[in-house]
């Protein structure tokens, strides 16, 4: 088993504050795992097994607490007088109306409560109405690079073309052969999303806020079909609704936003707002979408030859988030910035290649960087080897080995 030790660190930081701690993540990226290594640091350090309760709704044997009237009667039964009592509700979206659970448990003496699930809906509504300002949020991602590394032998470089084939969900990280089983695995974790996940957003949707069905699972794919083909580059409702008229069916602007609404609230897909480095202002149009695993863009386009650059993009947005960014693609002028990455009120500039060999594409990545004008460190990515060096104070590294943590 791997340890998620960034995350760890993150949840370790929180414990008995009193905040809710909410884990998300796409199903499968292993919050579950997350939590029980959490739970085996509190026990190692004395805690004792009575004062957890951990309860995992996709379990049959908790089907019942599913009411959430039998759930609360259950954890207050089980609170531990005059000591903490650490309660874990994994995959808490099951439950209809888990919220006022939730908020009831909180103002509990000496509770510290952690939340788990499988969908960015879980928080907004009426959860975030009643835990406003008393939540933190922890995201977790799929295996990073360096994660999947700890687990396969070979040279760093035939280890991320693997990985960039098979992508980063611990299970099949840690399988054998996974050329023969991945692509199974990736379609029932995929299919479970598209209908299992979404069908749950939909339901709480729908008593919240009474809104349109998301219940066409054809155009659901079609448009993920799009996104996945369009990573790297700017997207807008309209290039998603004319790819869809294109395929001989007309589909309204707002359907189609609901649509991907769907699919980012899935953690399927990571919008990324453009940046005017210039203006010092975000610009609402066109953002790019990032999908959460290179495993997942395989699956949904198996033969199709698509930009080697745009997978490595696609593994350096992740990284940067995994990483405590805030993340922006920058605008400068006519020009792009692949990402801007903020961290304690600082910014580091990064551009992403698969390669800079040749000259034109040197000039193409290097020159945005060039012309700005601040002193934030700027940084170009890519995958050869043979331009690496520092250009006029613009740092030229290896990708896997800034994904590894070598070129440190």
């Amino acid at each position: 088993m791997v340890e998620r030790k960034d995350y760890l660190e993150k949840i370790k930081m929180w414990r008995e504050e009193q905040v809710i701690k909410v884990v998300t993540g796409i199903r499968r990226c292993g919050k579950s795992t997350l939590v029980q290594q959490y739970r085996d640091c509190l026990i190692s350090t004395g805690v004792s097994p009575e004062q957890i309760i951990f309860i995992n709704f996709e379990e049959l044997e908790y089907e019942e607490l599913q009411d959430y009237h039998r759930l609360y009667n259950y954890i207050t039964e089980r609170l531990v007088p005059d000591r903490y009592t650490y309660i874990f509700l994994d995959e808490v979206q099951k439950v209809d109306h888990f919220e006022k659970v939730i908020d009831s448990l909180y103002v509990k003496d000496k509770t510290d409560i952690y939340i788990t699930g499988s969908n960015a809906y879980m928080l907004s509504g009426e959860l975030a109405t009643l835990l406003s300002g008393r939540y933190v949020e922890i995201s977790i991602l799929p295996f990073s690079f360096a994660e999947y590394a700890s687990l396969h032998s070979g040279t760093a470089d035939e280890v991320f073309a693997e990985y960039m084939r098979t992508g980063g969900f611990p299970y099949i990280a840690q399988m054998d052969n996974p050329k023969e089983k991945a692509e199974m695995y990736l379609e029932g974790i995929y299919n479970t999303i598209i209908v299992k996940d979404i069908e749950e957003r939909q339901k709480r949707r729908e008593i919240d806020l009474n809104k349109r069905k998301v219940n066409d699972l054809s155009l659901l794919k079609n448009i993920a079909k799009f996104l996945s083909g369009s990573v790297g580059s700017p997207v807008s409702v309209k290039s998603i609704s004319d790819y869809i008229t294109s395929s001989g069916r007309r589909v309204s602007a707002n359907t189609v936003n609901d649509y991907v609404e769907a699919l980012v609230e899935a953690f399927i897909f990571y919008p990324v707002e453009r940046y005017d480095i210039i203006g010092k202002q975000t610009l609402k149009r066109d953002q790019k979408l990032y999908i959460v695993d290179l495993g997942i863009r395989n699956h949904l386009l198996p033969r199709r030859n698509y930009d080697l650059g745009s997978s490595l993009e696609n593994i350096i947005y992740l990284e940067l988030l995994k990483r405590g960014y805030k993340v922006n693609i920058g605008k400068l002028g006519t020009t792009e910035v692949d990402f801007i990455a903020e961290k304690d009120s600082r910014l580091h500039y990064y551009q992403v290649t698969a390669s800079l060999t040749d000259q034109n594409t040197f000039e193409r990545e290097i020159t945005p960087l060039k012309n700005i004008s601040d002193n934030y460190d700027k940084t170009i990515l890519t995958l050869d080897r043979f331009t690496l060096g520092n250009y006029e104070g613009i740092e030229v590294i290896n990708a896997v080995d800034w994904l590894t943590g070598k070129d440190e």
